[in-house]
C-alpha cells in the first residue's frame, strides 16, 4: 500500500550521501534525482524512500511521533546499519536489540532529526 515516504531535509547533498551509504546496503538504488528531491527503491514498483527540500520554502522539521521502519534481512544487518547510521552522523534513539515478540530493531535519527529504525521480525526471544 505504501508507494513512497518523503523526509524533509535542509541539505540535499548531505542527506543524499547519508542515505546512499545506508540504503545501497539494502539493495536500493536511486529511482529519481533532482536538485531538490532524491528517491531510492529496491526494485521497479517497490516503495520508495525520498528526501526533499520542502516545496513551500519553509525549514524542514522532523515530525513528533513520526518514524520510518526499514526492513533488514537479519539481526546482523540491523546491527551493522544502525552502527553505520551513527558513524555517518546520525544520533542514537535506541541501541539495536531484541524488543518484544521477536522484533529486533535499532533506532536512530538522521542528519535532519527524522526518526527511523532498521528492523527484522520473527527472531527468537
Amino acid at each position: 500500500m505504501i508507494g513512497y515516504v518523503t523526509l524533509g531535509t535542509k541539505d540535499i547533498a548531505k542527506a543524499t550521501a547519508f542515505y546512499d551509504e545506508l540504503l545501497t546496503r539494502l539493495g536500493a538504488t536511486k529511482a529519481y534525482s533532482s536538485e531538490k528531491f532524491v528517491a531510492w527503491r529496491t526494485g521497479e514498483g517497490q516503495p520508495m524512500l525520498s528526501v526533499v527540500i520542502p516545496f513551500n520554502g519553509e525549514p524542514a522539521t522532523a515530525g513528533n511521533g513520526t518514524m520510518i521502519g526499514l526492513s533488514a534481512p537479519d539481526t546482523e544487518t540491523v546491527d551493522k546499519l544502525h552502527a553505520l547510521a551513527l558513524a555517518l552522523g546520525g544520533t542514537n534513539e535506541g541501541d539495536a536489540g531484541l524488543r518484544s515478540s521477536g522484533f529486533y530493531s535499532g533506532y536512530f535519527r538522521d542528519l535532519d532529526g527524522n526518526k527511523l529504525n532498521f528492523f527484522c521480525a520473527g527472531q527468537p526471544e
